[in-house]
């Protein structure tokens, strides 16, 4: 199997459109959970989260995400970009202790989404290493994320991802905030 990893742009939001409406659990977020307050994030609903995830493809200055092809086909979706712009996850308890001066220049790896049938087959690490090579290429001192510790049993929120797929890319441990996450970084060449 051959796995393509390619940035979103303008042109490539008919194929994030198709990953986002082969699951539940992607129905109607358009990735936007970890950017807007969840009054605003419940209130528009898929339309509103749609219009909101449209206007940053447009406007954002870096990538909002990357999309995984399998023979020409969108498989699975991760989002990435600055800390700054996921103004919910930093709140969250896993990043509580970060240095906030960092937000703009250290990214964030916060969702993926994998298509049921692709699971288990290494798109997930692809497309980290996709945000990695993105995050480098846009200037970023380090990337995180906040995954499901190592044995930790998976909740409906396991679209972080996973420990040993950060790992596996070169991630390290720089917090266990929980029994269940870690926040896990790699440090990026300037």
């Amino acid at each position: 199997m051959s796995i393509e990893v390619k940035p979103l742009a303008p042109a490539r939001v008919p194929d994030a459109e198709k990953v986002f409406s082969s699951g539940a659990a992607t129905a109607g977020c358009y990735c936007m959970w970890f950017i807007i307050p969840v009054t605003q994030y419940h209130a528009g609903g898929r339309p509103e989260n749609r219009q909101r995830f449209l206007q940053l493809v447009t406007d954002s200055p870096t990538p909002i995400g990357l999309l995984a092809y399998e023979g020409g086909e969108p498989i699975g979706w991760c989002a990435t970009g600055p800390r700054s712009r996921y103004v919910r996850a930093v709140r969250v308890p896993s990043f509580k202790g970060r240095d906030p001066s960092e937000d703009d220049d250290v990214w964030l790896v916060p969702c993926f989404y994998v298509h049921s049938r692709m699971r288990r087959k290494g798109v997930s690490r692809a497309l980290l290493e996709g945000a990695v090579e993105l995050a480098g290429t846009h200037g970023a001192s380090a990337i995180e994320g906040f995954p499901f510790e190592a044995g930790a049993k998976l909740t409906r929120e396991s679209m972080v991802g996973v420990e040993s797929v950060f790992a596996s890319c070169g991630f390290e441990v720089v917090r266990r905030p929980s029994g269940a996450r870690v926040v896990m970084r790699r440090q990026l060449g300037r």
